[in-house]
Formats: structure tokens, sequence, C-alpha cells
């Protein structure tokens, strides 16, 4: 997807967890297992991808989480389809959600046969979508990057599901930032103060490859503005 050397460009930003490739597929890639035990829900496999695991998974083991079975184009059980209508009831008693959103949430269009998931920079698999997470300043950093490869130019902010990201940011191929959910921070272990930035595949080279200028540039501007304020203040 990109060179070992763009992917070395991050080592400075010093992230806590390894980008995840992510690929929607018709079968399972060459040469990659699946996934042995399904995971409560599907943000969690970015958490085993993040760890350095690279596996696949099918329809089946994406039916314990009827909101990302959703955004993933998953078929749901009669079983699932209906705990999926108590789940949103539930939001929408509690205000969480209003029911004129539902049909709003990004959502794959296509049915989801394989999901492929891998540490980014060694995915052997040509991924649609790679899920950056990191602190703020971290993801500030990256976002900069992506709308200097033109690629976050509209600055796309989501929140809750963090999952609607993936088919966001393919849908419209363009860099989306996410403030995650509160089921995507227990299931991923996702900390307050980290947030995400989802790049489709096809932008991560030019991402990566604006991202040793960014961070030059934020280096002098700090400096600069440390000046400024201990010269004014």
């Amino acid at each position: 997807m990109t060179s070992i050397g763009m992917w070395e460009s991050l080592s400075s930003l010093k992230l806590t967890r390894q980008p995840v490739a992510v690929a929607f597929l018709s079968s399972p890639p060459a040469g990659v297992s699946r996934l042995a035990r399904p995971a409560a829900a599907g943000c969690g496999y970015w958490k085993l991808a993040a760890a350095g695991q690279t596996f696949y998974t099918t329809e089946d083991d994406h039916q314990n989480c009827p909101i990302g079975a959703y955004t993933h184009g998953v078929t749901l059980t009669p079983a699932k389809a209906e705990e999926l209508q108590s789940l949103v009831g539930t939001m929408i008693q509690l205000h969480y959600l209003s029911s004129d959103e539902i049909p709003q949430i990004p959502h794959r269009e296509e049915s989801m046969r394989i999901a492929a998931y891998a540490p980014a920079d060694r995915a052997p698999f040509a991924p649609d979508v790679v899920i950056f997470s990191g602190n703020a300043r971290q993801i500030m950093l990256l976002s900069e990057a992506a709308r200097a490869a033109h690629v976050f130019d509209t600055g796309t902010t989501m929140g809750r599901p963090a999952c609607a990201m993936l088919p966001q940011a393919i849908s419209t191929a363009s860099g989306v930032a996410s403030l995650g959910c509160i089921g995507n921070r227990v299931y991923t272990e996702l900390t307050d103060d980290e947030l995400y930035l989802t790049v489709p595949a096809s932008a991560v080279g030019p991402v990566l490859g604006k991202l040793a200028t960014i961070l030059n540039a934020n280096v002098e501007l700090e400096k600069f503005h440390r000046q400024r304020a201990a010269t004014l203040g």
C-alpha cells in the first residue's frame, strides 16, 4: 500500500496504537486465517489488529453488535434484528438518538461477506480504509497532514456510532475524524483523551507524505507562539 519509509514517518508521533487496515472483501484473503472467536462488537477487531493480529471475519462474526452490523452491511438474524430495534428504542428513550437520525447514520449499502483486519504497515491485502487513533495532538497533526493532502477538505468530524466512520470514509473517499462513542471506548479500551482519524487507503500515501512537513511546521510554529505568549503575556 505504501513504502516502509512512509510508515516510519509516524514514529515521531509516538502513537500507542498501530494504525489498522480494514478491507471489505468478497472472499477471504490468501494466507489469512479467520479469527477463532467473535468479538463482542465489530470495533473490538480494531483493538486486536492494533495489537498486531492479522485475520478476517465473516458476517456471523459481526452479529454480537447490532449497531455495528448495520453500519457494516451485515444481514442480521431475526433475533439480532429484533435486538437492534430494541437497542435503538432504548437509545431513543434515553434521548441519545432521535428517530429521524437513524436513517442518516452512514452504512454500507453492499452486503458484507468478509471483513479483514491487520496492522496497516504490513497488511497482506488491499485495504479500503486505515484507522488511526491517538490523543488530540496526534490526531490534530494527522488531520493537518490529511488536509494538506486534500483528503480532509471538509474536516468532517463524527460522533456515535464510531463504526459509521468507515462507510463514511469509503463512500466519500475522504478522511473522517471521529470522537468515538461510549460503546467503542468500552470494546476498544480507547482512553478518554483519544479519538480517531479514518483515511481511505488510496490516500494514506499522500497523507504520510505530508506528515514530515506538518510536523516540522508545528515545531517551528510552537516556538513562535510560545515566544509571542511570553513577550505579550
